[in-house]
């Protein structure tokens, strides 16, 4: 009878510890959604003060290091 509690016991705690992993997979989630729409806004805001400059070397450098051709 002692071992069927010890094992519903346990049971229970990784229930909640999956429970917890959920939320915290979920948060990371969105702090990395986060993360990515910021660094989309800095990219936006450079590649846009890249066109006002006119001899286009700060595009250019730019598209180097963002990796795209366009």
């Amino acid at each position: 009878m002692t071992g069927i509690l010890l094992l519903s016991v346990r049971s229970l705690g990784q229930k909640y510890r999956i429970d917890d992993l959920l939320e915290d997979t979920s948060a990371l989630r969105e702090e990395q959604q986060g993360l990515v729409d910021r660094m989309n806004h800095i990219k936006a805001s450079l590649r846009a003060e890249a066109d006002v400059e006119p001899t286009g070397v700060f595009a250019s450098r730019l598209r180097l290091l963002f990796g795209d051709g366009d």
